[in-house]
């Protein structure tokens, strides 16, 4: 029934029904240059289910309420945006649009500390459970986006072992670029079985 009113109200609105019933997420760019969106508070299911391809055997899919929103940044951390914080590049493979690598999880807690003290805002790492919910951006399948590891990142079949400039693959739906491959990401929690 609530279905059926919604498709109701579709010819009502005319043209404002795209900008009314998907709106466009809210976005800032912060001093440094870094852009961010808007995660809205959801649930979804964590973990693969036990027939997709390349599951771990440790994982346990479980069902995460995200209750609070956050800002994530749309793209992995650049080396030029590491050097404007934190003064150093430690990347092994150089380039201003690359992402950072070669830092371990207390170079990246630090960094966060410096960009909230930089910003007057604060900078956290994201949770497992949020990381994984803004990669999924509303969808069960392997890859978000397309659902094509080809479209959505850069990985061993495609990278030529180098990381490559950062957002030249497609976004998923919620505008994350590189969630599936590039460089892995740290979280500010553990990695969990579940």
């Amino acid at each position: 029934v609530a279905v059926m009113a919604l498709i109701a109200l579709i010819p009502a609105l005319g043209f404002l029904a795209p900008q009314v019933l998907f709106p466009r997420p809210r976005t800032f760019t912060n001093s440094v240059g870094m852009k961010f969106v808007e995660i809205k508070p959801g649930e979804f299911w964590m973990g693969s289910p036990e027939d997709e391809e390349g599951r771990r055997d440790n994982e346990t899919r479980h069902r995460v309420k995200i209750t609070k929103g956050f800002w994530m940044g749309t793209t992995e951390v650049t080396q030029e945006e590491w050097h404007r914080v934190m003064g150093t590049n430690p990347g092994v493979f150089k380039g201003a649009e690359l992402p950072v690598e070669n830092v371990s999880w207390d170079d990246a807690m630090a960094f966060c500390v410096k960009l909230s003290q930089m910003e007057g805002k604060i900078y956290r790492l994201p949770t497992e459970g949020e990381w994984e919910y803004a990669c999924r951006a509303g969808t069960e399948g392997p890859y978000a986006g397309t659902g094509n590891l080809d479209d959505m990142g850069w990985y061993d079949g495609n990278s030529e072992w180098k990381t490559h400039p950062i957002g030249r693959k497609k976004p998923n739906a919620w505008g994350l670029y590189d969630m599936h491959g590039n460089i892995m990401e740290w979280c500010a929690d553990w990695y969990g079985p579940y």
